[in-house]
């Protein structure tokens, strides 16, 4: 008789051991780049104690930025379309599709959408304490 109730204690505590753990399925994270060099082969540094600004841009089909350059690193993710960073400093032009890349640091380039469809990006800098941007225009506007 004791073995019977020593037996249904213990199916008893193990059909509740999934609630005592928490009664929910885990996150996933999945890893979508890693990086250590600009899409030009810089290696990236990164500020000392920087402030992270995050943006959104969306480009719609032939729309472009201003030649300009980034003195601190500069990442971009594209949700969508494919952004052309035309580097006119470094002769080179670099298609960027669905992902997340390293813009060039401090070489002058601008960013066109050569497509059809809109291209939507998710921009992330790291800037010195202080600065309120991480883009300088070549035309100085």
């Amino acid at each position: 008789m004791m073995k019977r109730i020593y037996a249904a204690l213990l199916l008893t505590a193990l059909g509740a051991a999934p609630a005592l753990a928490g009664d929910y399925q885990t996150n996933v994270n999945t890893i979508i780049a890693r990086h250590d060099k600009t899409i030009i082969g810089q290696s990236v540094e990164v500020p000392k104690n920087p402030t992270i600004i995050f943006s959104t841009s969306t480009f719609v089909p032939g729309a472009r930025t201003p030649e300009h350059k980034h003195p601190w690193p500069h990442y971009i993710c594209v949700q969508e379309g494919v952004l052309t960073i035309v580097g006119t400093e470094v002769g080179q032009e670099f298609p960027l599709s669905k992902g997340c890349y390293v813009e060039m640091i401090d070489k002058w380039h601008y960013g066109i959408n050569k497509g059809t469809v809109p291209v939507v990006t998710l921009v992330i800098d790291q800037v010195p304490p202080g600065v309120e941007k991480n883009n300088l225009p070549k035309d100085g506007k």
